[in-house]
């Protein structure tokens, strides 16, 4: 009797132990990957309570939340001849957790080398300018490439963004003189619009004038009371360009 008590309880404690092992509680955002036997369950478990047959088969969380990977600064040589240093950010889930547990050892390392490898490659392929200006450009390109790659291993690359792009201190230098000459030749082109505008309001007002022969002497007065605004002792007396001519024109002629 004594005995038996003891085998069950051996047994009983055999099983705890195996329930144990084998009882899983895989959260919303998990996904239980399953191998019996060595061989891989078509189906990854989802959430809740799941009971795996401990040793048979073992089981493999895999979270499907997005995560975020730090790309750190890669030295790029740009398509102009530019060394520049660029760091990025990327955004990625897994979408199919049986893929990233068999086709890919560590999919997190994989993908963050193979980001690094794609920064350097795709950013050397556009001009300094192109970078600064259409950073959201290479952004979609990174993000399209990485996507294609990382797809086999059941990644979904989501965004892809260029952080920082460090230029040397000579190439800012000449960038801050170009944005200086670009500011002046913007300003002397509007000098030079304004110049023309007022010259088309000139020559519109002289034929305005031209028509109406009186409205020169209303300018004319229109003149002196501006000039007789404040005291002074100054004494304007207009006299016509066309009594001048004329008198040139009578000189001349008693010469004769």
């Amino acid at each position: 009797m004594f005995e038996f008590s003891i085998g069950t309880l051996v047994i009983i404690a055999f099983v705890l132990i195996w329930f144990w092992n084998s009882l899983y509680i895989i959260k919303e955002w998990e996904r239980g990957v399953v191998l019996r036997l060595g061989r891989l369950l078509p189906e990854a478990k989802g959430a809740g309570v799941r009971l795996v047959f401990w040793p048979i088969e073992t089981l493999t969380r895999i979270s499907m939340r997005i995560e975020t990977l730090d790309v750190p600064p890669q030295d790029i040589i740009t398509r102009d001849n530019v060394s520049v240093k660029v760091n990025a950010v990327c955004y990625f889930r897994v979408v199919n957790a049986n893929l990233a547990v068999s086709q890919v050892q560590n999919f997190t390392y994989a993908t963050s080398q193979l980001a690094q490898t794609t920064i350097r490659s795709v950013v050397g392929q556009f001009e300094l300018d192109e970078i600064l200006s259409q950073r959201d450009k290479v952004n979609a390109k990174l993000q399209v490439i990485l996507d294609t790659e990382t797809e086999p291993w059941g990644i979904k690359v989501s965004k892809v963004e260029v952080k920082q792009v460090d230029i040397p201190e000579q190439m800012q230098r000449a960038i801050a003189k170009q944005a200086e000459a670009e500011r002046e030749r913007r300003a002397k082109v509007i000098h030079a619009d304004g110049e023309f505008e007022a010259s088309q309001k000139l020559a519109d007002a002289a034929k305005v004038l031209e028509t109406q022969p009186s409205s020169i002497q209303l300018r004319y007065l229109q003149t002196l009371t501006e000039i007789g605004v404040e005291k002074n002792t100054t004494i304007v007396f207009p006299l016509p360009i066309d009594i001048i001519n004329n008198w040139m024109q009578s000189l001349g002629g008693s010469r004769k």
